[in-house]
Formats: structure tokens, C-alpha cells, sequence
């Protein structure tokens, strides 16, 4: 499979989120790309997920973005483009921060998100646990 050269990828991360995924990955084994991926739920429709794998699989995105391999799922990708997977660290928070221009709406936490055309986001269920509304 070849890697797509970072003008082509679909997600971007800062020297941040990269130094902390690539600490983080040098303390797991058996694992060779970042996984980037939406998922239906939280409390506006959508959530981020990032994880480890020791792959892309078939009809994924694969491409490296400041030294990480990153793949991103079919299904995932028309959402993602354009996003900024960041990394911070300050007084209020901790964490990795994803800023999805496709989002029209975000949760309060900001790990959930909507989009123009999600058919019916009244269907999602449960919440983000940090007590945010709609």
C-alpha cells in the first residue's frame, strides 16, 4: 500500500500530538499507525476516536503526517478532512484536541460534534459524560 505524501492527507497533526503519539507508541508493542476515526454517538451525533493498530486495512487512507503513520477508514474520511489533531497541556486542560472544520456544532467537551448533512441527530443516545448539552 503506498503512503500518501502529507498534501494529500487528510488529517494534520501539530509537533505537539506528534511527539505525544510517538512517546506514547514507543511504549506499546505490535503497533505502527495512528488510527483517526468518527463514530456515531455522544452528545451531538458523532465522537472522535484515536487509537493504535498495526495497520492499515483494506480501503483505508494511509499517509504520515510529521513522522506518524496515520490511517483514517472509508467511512471516516469525508468527515475528517481538514482536521487539526492537536496536543495540550495547560492549567484547564489535558489532552488531544481535534478542531474538525466539517463540524457545525460541537459538544461542550469537544469530543462530539455534528455535521451538515447527518440525517438525524436526535438518534444518538447518552451523553459525554462532562454534563454538556445540545
Amino acid at each position: 500500500m503506498e503512503i500518501q505524501e502529507r498534501t494529500d492527507a487528510i488529517v494534520s497533526l501539530t509537533p505537539a500530538a506528534a511527539a505525544k503519539i510517538s512517546a506514547l507508541m514507543a511504549e506499546e508493542t505490535d503497533v505502527s499507525v495512528l488510527r483517526v476515526a468518527i463514530e456515531g454517538g455522544g452528545c451531538s451525533g458523532f465522537q472522535y476516536g484515536l487509537g493504535f493498530d498495526r495497520g492499515a486495512l483494506e480501503g483505508d487512507v494511509e499517509f504520515e503526517c510529521e513522522g506518524v503513520r496515520v490511517v483514517v477508514d472509508p467511512f471516516s474520511a469525508p468527515y475528517l478532512r481538514g482536521a487539526t489533531v492537536d496536543y495540550l497541556e495547560t492549567i484547564q486542560e489535558s489532552g488531544f484536541k481535534i478542531d474538525n472544520p466539517n463540524a457545525v456544532s460541537s459538544c461542550g467537551c469537544g469530543h462530539s460534534f455534528q455535521v451538515a448533512d447527518d440525517a438525524d441527530p436526535g438518534t444518538a443516545t447518552g451523553g459525554c459524560g462532562s454534563g454538556c448539552s445540545h
